[in-house]
């Protein structure tokens, strides 16, 4: 966990919250206090930034990469998109990791249904697949 949460940071540019078990859960092996992953939250120009480079740099870099989901809002308004490893990000050494992970990304805002979310995001630059 400690090498994800180097990661992150550099990923991000602001430390991670290690997010730690509440119940121990025998059958994927984890004890309650175990640190179960990491945890960012981005405002202002960091979150700008996160997302000029997630947009262009990132996202391009996704093998067969087509766009991104239009069926992936929650009916208010915010958008989630998982990744399933953290090396598309150009900060991420492949030398030094251990294994790759993956990520969920969340996209919180201020729009009260899909349509206005999906405007904004478009008008942002978010590369939507055309269904």
């Amino acid at each position: 966990v400690e090498t994800s949460f180097n990661t992150f940071f550099e990923i991000t540019g602001q430390k991670p919250i290690k997010k730690i078990a509440k119940k121990a859960i025998s059958n994927f092996k984890l004890r309650e206090g175990n640190i179960v992953g990491v945890m960012v939250t981005l405002r202002k120009k960091k979150m700008y930034d996160f997302l000029s480079k997630f947009i262009n740099i990132s996202l391009p870099r996704i093998r067969d990469f087509r766009g991104i989901s239009s069926k992936s809002f929650d009916s208010r308004g915010n958008y989630n998109i998982g990744l399933k490893e953290d090396l598309v990000f150009p900060e991420v050494v492949y030398d030094n990791l251990d294994k790759s992970r993956g990520l969920n990304i969340s996209i919180v805002t201020t729009a009260n249904n899909d349509k206005d979310a999906y405007k904004l995001m478009d008008l942002m630059g978010f590369p939507f697949r055309k269904n």
